[in-house]
Order: C-alpha cells, then sequence, then structure tokens
C-alpha cells in the first residue's frame, strides 16, 4: 500500500536554526532516487543542495519557492510505495501545487466543496463520489473554471490572501451598472484583467493610483500606459530593472521612487557580524605604501612558466603567501578573544580567508590549512574558492574557523581602506590596486608599480608593534618576493 514519507528540513551546518527554499528541482508526480538532488536552500551563510532521503514519488511540496522555514519543518511529501494499490489518506495524498506552509485549516488540502473559490455561480458544490482534493476528480466531473474574484483581497496576482465570495456570473458588468470596485481615491482595490495586471508589475506601477477609464471602473491597458508615461517626467537616479536582481525580491513604491527589500540571509547575518565586530573589538589600522615591480615581475614570469599554466596567477597570490610567511614570523596574531572564557586562543594553522563578493552579499571562505600550501597549490586554492562563492555554492564548513583574512580591494580600484575583522579573527589585510607612479629607486626617480597596504588589528590582542612588523614584512616579500626563499 502506498506509504507517505516527509522529509523534514535539516540543519544544513553550525546549528543554523532556519533556511529559505530557493529553488526546487522536482515536481508533483516526479519519480525521485536516494540522493538524487530535490531542492536548492539559501542559508544565513550559503546555497545548499539537499538530496532525497527516500526514493518514490512526490505526492506535495509543502512549502513554496521563497518562503523562510524553521529546521525541522516538512518540506516534501514522497510516496515510497507508489506501486500500492490500498487508497491515502484523506488530506495526505498528493496536490498539484503549493502556495505556502499547510496547516489543518490549509485551504490547499481541503475538500474543494469547502472551498468557495473552486465553486461556479451555477454549480453546487459536491461532485459524484463525495468531496475531492485538488488536483482530483472522479470520473464524471466536468471541466471546472476558477470563479472571477469580487476583490482583490483574495486575488493573488495583488498579494491577497483570504479568498472573496464568488463573483456573478457576468463577466463584465453592464456600463450602467455600479462598479464593484473602483480605483484611486475610493480605498477600494482597483478591477484590471491579468494582462494589465503583469503590464503593471513589469512597470512597476500600483494598480490603485490609476484613474480607470474602462466600462465599469475597469483599469484598461491604456490608462497604464499613460499613467506611466506621466510618471516617467520625474526622471529617477537608478531604475529597478533586470540588470539589478537583489531587488527581485523587494516592494516598489506606488510612484517608484523606492524598493524595499526585505533583510535575510546572507546579507543579514554579514550585517550582524559585522556590526558586533566594529563595536566590540578596538579596531586599528595601519598602513604600508610598497614598491611592488619585483612581484609583477615575478607574476609575469609564473604566467609563463608551464608549472603554472593550469592555474591563474595574479598578484593577490604573491600577497597570500607573503602574508602566509609573516604570520610564521609573528605567530601572535594568529589568534582570536574568547570572551565567554576570557581567554586568548592561539592558533597552531593558518586557515586563509578570503573576502568576496557575490551577489548574495559578501562571504569569506578561507582556504583550510594554507600554512601548508606550496604556491601552485596556493593558486588552486584561491580560485576553487572564487568560483564557489560567485557561483553561491559556499558552503558553512568553507566560512568556518578562519584565523585571518585578506580583502582584495585593488580589484574595485581603490587604494587601500579601513576593513573590519572577520568576526573571531585578530587581523585582516587589505590589498589596494597596482598603479605605475613616480618613485625614488637606487636615488632616482622612476616609474615603478606601487601599491597600498592596510592591516586593521583586534588591539585587545595585537599591539601597534606586532601589527606593524606583520605588515611591514609582508611588504618587505611584495618588495622582494626572493626574501620569501630566506624565511620559507
Amino acid at each position: 500500500m502506498p506509504s507517505y514519507q516527509q522529509f523534514r528540513l535539516p540543519d544544513a551546518g553550525e546549528g543554523l536554526t532556519e533556511a529559505e527554499i530557493a529553488a526546487w528541482h522536482v515536481a508533483v508526480g516526479d519519480t525521485v532516487a536516494i540522493n538524487q538532488t530535490i531542492v536548492e536552500i539559501e542559508t544565513a551563510k550559503s546555497l545548499v543542495d539537499l538530496p532525497s532521503p527516500f526514493a518514490g514519488v512526490v505526492t506535495r511540496l509543502m512549502v513554496a519557492e521563497g518562503e523562510t522555514v524553521e529546521v525541522g519543518t516538512p518540506i516534501i511529501e514522497i510516496d515510497t510505495d507508489p506501486t500500492g494499490e490500498a487508497p491515502a489518506p484523506a488530506g495526505t495524498g498528493p496536490e498539484v501545487a503549493v502556495s505556502g506552509p499547510t496547516s489543518d485549516a490549509d485551504p490547499v488540502a481541503a475538500p474543494v466543496a469547502a472551498d468557495p473559490r473552486h465553486e461556479t455561480a451555477d454549480e453546487p458544490a459536491d461532485e459524484p463520489g463525495g468531496a475531492v482534493l485538488v488536483g482530483y476528480g472522479t470520473a464524471a466531473a466536468p471541466t471546472r473554471r476558477r470563479a472571477r474574484f469580487t476583490s482583490a483581497e483574495g486575488d493573488p496576482a495583488v498579494g491577497g490572501s483570504t479568498p472573496a465570495p464568488p463573483a456573478p456570473a457576468a463577466a463584465t458588468p453592464p456600463a450602467s451598472a455600479p462598479s464593484p470596485a473602483t480605483t484611486a481615491g475610493t480605498g477600494q482595490r482597483a478591477l484590471a484583467k491579468p494582462p494589465v495586471r503583469k503590464l503593471a508589475r513589469d512597470l512597476g506601477v500600483d494598480l490603485d493610483s490609476i484613474q480607470a477609464t474602462g466600462p465599469g471602473g475597469i483599469v484598461t491597458r491604456e490608462d497604464v500606459l499613460a499613467h506611466q508615461a506621466s510618471a516617467e517626467a520625474r526622471t529617477l537616479a537608478t531604475y529597478p530593472g533586470d540588470d539589478q536582481p537583489w531587488l527581485a525580491s523587494g516592494t516598489v513604491s506606488p510612484d517608484g521612487r523606492q524598493t524595499r527589500v526585505p533583510v535575510k540571509s546572507v546579507r543579514k547575518r554579514t550585517a550582524e557580524a559585522m556590526v558586533t565586530s566594529a563595536f566590540t573589538a578596538p579596531h586599528v589600522t595601519v598602513f604600508c605604501t610598497v614598491d611592488v615591480t619585483k612581484t609583477m615581475k615575478l607574476v609575469a614570469r609564473l604566467r609563463e612558466d608551464r608549472e603554472f599554466a593550469d592555474v591563474r596567477v595574479t598578484p593577490l597570490l604573491i600577497a597570500a603567501k607573503a602574508l602566509l610567511l609573516a604570520v610564521r614570523r609573528h605567530p601572535d596574531i594568529n589568534a582570536s578573544w574568547d570572551e565567554a572564557a576570557q581567554e586568548i586562543v592561539y592558533k597552531h594553522y593558518v586557515n586563509l580567508g578570503i573576502a568576496a563578493a557575490t551577489p548574495r552579499g559578501l562571504v569569506v571562505p578561507n582556504i583550510k590549512d594554507a600554512h601548508t600550501l606550496g604556491l601552485h597549490d596556493l593558486a588552486e586554492g584561491l580560485a576553487a574558492l572564487t568560483s564557489t562563492a560567485r557561483a553561491g555554492k559556499t558552503t558553512p564548513r568553507d566560512m568556518s574557523d578562519g584565523t585571518i583574512t585578506i580583502t582584495n580591494v585593488g580589484v574595485f580600484g581603490i587604494d587601500t581602506g579601513t576593513p573590519i575583522l572577520n568576526p573571531g579573527e585578530a587581523a585582516i589585510l587589505a590589498f589596494g590596486a597596482i598603479r605605475e607612479q613616480p618613485w625614488v629607486h637606487k636615488g632616482k626617480i622612476k616609474v615603478r608599480h606601487v601599491t597600498q597596504l592596510a592591516l586593521s588589528v583586534d588591539h585587545r590582542l595585537v599591539d601597534g608593534a606586532l601589527g606593524s612588523q606583520l605588515l611591514a614584512d609582508v611588504a618587505a616579500v611584495l618588495e622582494n618576493p626572493a626574501q620569501a626563499l630566506v624565511w620559507g
């Protein structure tokens, strides 16, 4: 007989309590195998693919895409014995779709007869054979049609959640009849056909702010375009277009001049972490300007070396190696402050963090045990870390237990900055843009490649002398990479 198994949202790592359903990879009726990827979730730190723990047929998607649910919440139901002949228990069979988390009172799982949205004006609620679930039916059941709503309070197109009573059988009220809903200034929702509603959404226009001219108070396509034309006279500095995907989950104001986006996931956790870091650890930043001409020559030689043909060689690679050598010479900086225990934790390994800007916000994955890697392996680690972060596939483990971080602000053409510490670390190095500048070299003014370094430290752990010594060592290797042979 059919056996229905529910898969509950697991903890994706590090004790996370909730996650957002980013994308379903299966639909109701699909056959799935054990360990087949069925859903992609977005946690506070990363995007994670979840495999199916069951083999069978999908009977219900219990959470819609875009919804955030707590760990332990059932998200999908699978029939692990789809060839069984016994009827499914009431309320547990498959459904066509889901619009949100279900409950005992969820109309999606209720019999059609109990939901007026599935009735028509001239058709009884009950079907031959008794009440059925949404997506089912009886052999003799005629094709049914969803009734028109009289109020947008229950129209999913405008975000309503409570169904309104069914509309009269007439699709369009006569011109002489009073309008069941008017537009601007009446406090009621506007009437519009689905194509007009879509046009308004695409243009970022609020239907309720438009003066309707159609029969019976219906907003027409011409009304929307005319309203948009009048609004375009107010030039905007930015526009919520397709090139701004972070605005997709936002709400545009009626005049189109603002978009409000809920703060969640990576952006929310990053903000919390940065506020905690800024107002807990006393930051001190030291700076150094360095002639990196020899580093640029080394990068050029390595790019032509057959041993490095399979990896990307950049100045950041040399800077990372320089920082690792400097940490080896000044291990006291590789530490963290344990406020609860009132202890300083000195770490005898280096998990090198690389701050990465992604469409989901700033993430800081780290290369595990970077102190053990040669230059080629370090280049591979940087490449893998960067590509994973850009694809949004960084896992919680990739971002855990970092010990020291580099932020490459130079990639944006920025000379330097005062970076905020990654929580739990004592130092972060900002690597600025490399520019050709006049520089005194061997007593003469020459054009040299120059960059600026900035090191922020937690002053509870690192005093000015230790921070300056570490930065000076990084600068020494970048100025003369041969120094790495002496210290390495």
